[in-house]
């Protein structure tokens, strides 16, 4: 997948100066980090080549009496350029963007009736369909990972926007996300740390649960859509 026309021949651009030099291996850095969280259509050059754009960007309206040092504004611009870029490309299918909004709004609904966050099963029941095809749907939603949540809250650290108080926000936003990590059902928590933090593929997740691959993917949808629908009550 191209997510620009612009040529990227090189990691180090023709006539870069010290300064970008030496944060070149901070956008191989963050490329590295995002692309593990993407489907495998997301080249890294793509990535690395948004984050040089960043980085030029960076260059060009650091300002040094802002009180943070260069390479703290340069990886915010970075990474908000590759982001920028994943959602101009809108590599996410609009679909699943549709149905992790459903399944996210099913949550809401059911755990506001019941007082507790539902079930796979009361979940299906809220949108009127069979456990069986609910399985299906959520397996389906693993591929928005969880960049697509972070967006919600990169947009406060956009490249486009310097108010240090976005950046509080975004910060803020996290901790809230962390938060909400916390509190999910027990095995889709455990599920997502092994995934995100202990770097563990779906096989290998599914023997320390003790269940299939599929299964893993389920959790891994149906856990995304509930930190979905957390984000957007928060945004509001």
């Amino acid at each position: 997948m191209s997510l620009t026309s612009r040529p990227y021949e090189s990691a180090e651009p023709a006539g870069v100066d010290d300064l970008l030099r030496e944060q070149l291996p901070l956008v191989k850095q963050i490329a590295l980090r995002l692309a593990v969280k993407l489907p495998d259509s997301i080249e890294l050059d793509d990535l690395m080549q948004a984050g040089l754009i960043g980085l030029l960007h960076a260059r060009g309206n650091y300002n040094p009496d802002s009180g943070a040092s260069f390479t703290t504004y340069a990886g915010i611009r970075i990474r908000g350029a590759m982001l920028d870029e994943l959602r101009s490309s809108d590599w996410l299918p609009r679909r699943v963007q549709k149905n992790l909004r459903r399944v996210a709004e099913a949550i809401d609904s059911a755990a506001a009736a019941l007082g507790r966050p539902p079930s796979g099963q009361e979940i299906a029941d809220q949108l009127q369909m069979s456990l069986q095809d609910y399985h299906a749907l959520a397996g389906q939603l693993a591929c928005a990972r969880m960049v697509n949540l972070g967006e919600e809250a990169e947009a406060y650290e956009s490249h486009e926007n310097d108010d240090p108080a976005h950046g509080l926000g975004a910060e803020r936003m996290r901790e809230l996300l962390a938060q909400a990590i916390t509190e999910l059902p027990e095995k889709e928590g455990l599920m997502m740390s092994l995934y995100y933090d202990e770097g563990l593929n779906l096989k290998e997740i599914g023997l320390v649960l003790g269940v299939s691959e599929s299964r893993v993917s389920q959790l891994h949808g149906q856990a995304l859509a509930r930190l979905k629908g957390k984000l957007r009550d928060w945004a509001q």
